[in-house]
């Protein structure tokens, strides 16, 4: 069976990001050979930049990588009850490229949150942010890691092992969905 190709958007830019952790663990639980980790750290989006200057080489970027995936996992943390502004500036700016990369894209939806709802707001926040875009957003099952500082080895491995079947369960999910695409 050929390998899915994945891309992976974490929404926190720290370099020990426990929502970078969550994107590589959900592609690693994804069983892909061909994945991206995301690069977000774009300018501000600011229509007088576009008009001036284009569309930013790092953004992109993204869309085309977004583009040519069969699958996209998104995760995010939960800063004051909502998505970060890094994410939703990548939104921001995807949305104004060429063409939508997200159309009918399988979307997989996690959080991970210091918090014990494991980032519920952000991800219902970042729903309402991607919906606007008409992806194949899976609803379930929701992957939210709570108290995520405690979730992780020195790895970076998740090892709750409640969450890493919910996670196991929505890549599956996402797979099924990648191959429902294919047979059209």
């Amino acid at each position: 069976m050929k390998k899915m190709s994945l891309v992976g958007i974490s929404g926190s830019l720290r370099r020990a990001s426990t929502n970078s952790f969550l994107v590589r663990e959900a592609a690693r639980r994804f069983g892909t050979d061909a994945f991206v980790f995301a690069d977000i750290r774009f300018p501000l989006f600011d229509a007088d930049l576009k008009e001036a200057e284009g569309i930013p080489a790092v953004v992109q970027t993204l869309r085309d990588q977004i583009a040519r995936a069969d699958a996209v996992v998104v995760s995010t943390p939960e800063y004051n009850k909502g998505i970060s502004g890094v994410l939703k500036n990548a939104l921001d700016w995807i949305s104004v490229t060429d063409e939508n990369p997200w159309l009918n894209k399988p979307v997989a939806l996690v959080s991970a949150a210091a918090g014990r709802a494991g980032g519920e707001r952000a991800q219902s926040m970042a729903r309402l942010a991607l919906t606007p875009f008409r992806p194949r957003l899976l609803t379930g099952p929701e992957v939210m890691i709570a108290n995520t500082a405690d979730q992780w080895d020195e790895k970076g491995l998740l090892i709750n092992a409640r969450s890493a079947k919910q996670l196991d369960a929505l890549m599956d999910e996402l797979r099924l969905e990648v191959l429902r695409m294919q047979a059209g």
